[in-house]
């Protein structure tokens, strides 16, 4: 059973994971009700938006092969974060979720 406080937060951390503007207007809108669901995904996507970036930057300038690993590996995490946002569970990335945390931890 989905509890409440995910059940409230569902939209905007879907919002989240739609696009980089999704993600932006999901943390501004969740800057007053401050859901814990909601921040949860909006780090975990800050996260996979910012390996995008470097995947994307390394495919480019320094090594196709690793910029693509990269990519992939960032769209496999934002498939096992939009699977569990679903869901209603709270559940990191695996390896790299619980770094995504606590390096964002003041984002809502």
């Amino acid at each position: 059973m989905i509890n409440q406080t995910a059940k409230d937060g569902k939209t905007w951390a879907i919002v989240s994971h739609l696009t980089f503007v999704g993600l932006i207007i999901a943390v501004i809108m969740n800057m007053e009700k401050r859901n814990a669901f909601t921040s949860f995904y909006n780090r975990q996507m800050l996260g996979l938006v910012i390996l995008l970036f470097i995947s994307q930057i390394t495919d480019k300038y320094i090594n196709g092969t690793l910029g693509y690993v990269l990519w992939i590996i960032s769209a496999i995490g934002w498939l096992f974060s939009f699977i569990h946002i679903l869901k209603g569970e709270i559940k990191p990335i695996p390896y790299i979720g619980e770094k995504f945390q606590e390096w964002f931890r003041n984002i809502y």
